[in-house]
């Protein structure tokens, strides 16, 4: 089974970063730089169906189903992830944790199974460190300011 793990360091407080990782218009500005991700649905409510829209690509419809497993607001999210219809569901975890200087945060994905879960835990990993390090970032640099002014 593969899976991968993401850790980042955020130098904001663990409900600012939570805010940025789970309100549906700022989870779409984050994710535009994979496949763009944009949510349908969502709610950090346990049972949640939901959906994340992204443009169509060759091999893959472009749109992700989720369900929310668990959440425990600010530290946990939990939700199921089933790219294509009909495979067996992996698993999303976000884990917040406030530090002396911000929050950790650690992204992980279990679950992938056989050749093809091995591909795609590879390809989504890429994706996921490009927006964990530059779009949440962002995204919490400008929530950031629109406050101050």
């Amino acid at each position: 089974m593969s899976e991968f793990r993401i850790v980042c360091e955020y130098a904001y407080p663990i409900e600012e970063v939570w805010r940025v990782l789970t309100e549906p218009e700022l989870v779409a500005q984050w994710t535009v730089t994979g496949q763009g991700g944009r949510p349908e649905g969502f709610a950090a409510v346990a049972g949640t169906r939901f959906r994340l829209v992204a443009k169509p690509v060759m091999g893959w419809r472009g749109i992700v189903d989720c369900e929310v497993l668990e959440v425990e607001e600010p530290r946990l999210l939990r939700y199921t992830w089933v790219g294509d219809e009909g495979e067996a569901p992996s698993f999303v975890a976000y884990r917040l944790e406030a530090t002396p200087t911000g929050t950790r945060f650690t992204w992980e994905h279990t679950g992938f199974s056989g050749a093809g879960g091995f591909f795609m835990s590879r390809l989504l990993r890429t994706v996921r460190k490009k927006m964990l390090n530059e779009a949440v970032p962002a995204v919490l640099m400008k929530q950031s300011l629109r406050r101050s002014s």
